[in-house]
């Protein structure tokens, strides 16, 4: 069995960022799907201040200027935006750990045994892909996101020969 029917496979792109980037499936597009409205900006959580997320809350706000510039925010997508930033605040702690640290730290034995740091940072690295590319935060899912947007159109000279 490969898949529940109807959820295997890549996920689908929303109808809005297929008209930003020109449909260039050139498919009818879904006209039942649910809208929501950008928001142009919002303040981080207060809790990231009160948790001494500071990092988190930096990350929050060059992140909501630039999703709400090009009109990409909505409500519903806050909590996805609030893990990004909370999983970018712990892997810069366990990036710094493992700095001061090294790949090897002394065991409970007395020996050597890999750092447990790395975990947490490759998880806090898995954590961020994720969500992120959910936002459109990292190159690939931006190209997927926006695809053509912003570039002018070309015109092909040779279209100009079949139409009259």
């Amino acid at each position: 069995m490969a898949g529940t029917a109807g959820r295997s496979g890549r996920r689908p792109k929303p109808t809005a960022r297929k008209e930003l980037a020109g449909n260039p499936g050139k498919r009818a597009l879904n006209k039942e799907e649910p809208t929501f409205t950008p928001i142009k900006g919002v303040a981080p959580p207060e809790w990231f201040i009160e948790d001494d997320l500071k990092l988190a809350a930096i990350m929050w706000e060059l992140t909501t200027k630039e999703l709400c510039g090009q009109g990409l925010l909505c409500v519903t997508d806050l909590a996805v935006l609030e893990r990004w930033c909370v999983a970018y605040e712990f892997w810069r702690r366990a990036v710094r750990n493992i700095a001061s640290q090294g790949n090897t730290i002394t065991g409970a034995m007395g020996g050597l045994i890999k750092n447990p740091e790395l975990t947490a940072k490759k998880e806090q690295e898995s954590e961020m892909s994720s969500t992120g590319s959910m936002l459109g935060l990292d190159p690939s899912s931006r190209q997927r996101l926006v695809g053509l947007a912003g570039q002018k159109k070309t015109t092909n000279p040779f279209l100009k020969m079949i139409t009259p």
